[in-house]
């Protein structure tokens, strides 16, 4: 049972670093992290189309892996 845990982690985990590299940046620069949050905050930029899907992706990969970190360390 550990060893399909650990492996099953290692499997999410390269899927999770893969995803994260495809996502494009949300701002560049200094400049663009200090006015981005503000933008990000209220909501003015919503995600659409294949942003939207890599970001739903990256919150269940995360959540799985999380889950699958714990159950390996409760075993």
């Amino acid at each position: 049972m550990h060893a399909i845990l650990v492996t099953l982690l290692i499997i999410v985990s390269i899927a999770l670093i893969a995803i994260v590299l495809l996502q494009s940046g949300k701002s560049a620069g200094l400049s663009g992290a200090i006015s981005g949050g503000a933008e990000q905050l209220f909501g003015k930029q919503k995600a659409r189309g294949i942003d939207l899907v890599l970001h739903r992706i990256t919150i269940a990969l995360s959540v799985l892996f999380f889950v699958l970190t714990i159950a390996i360390v409760a075993i």
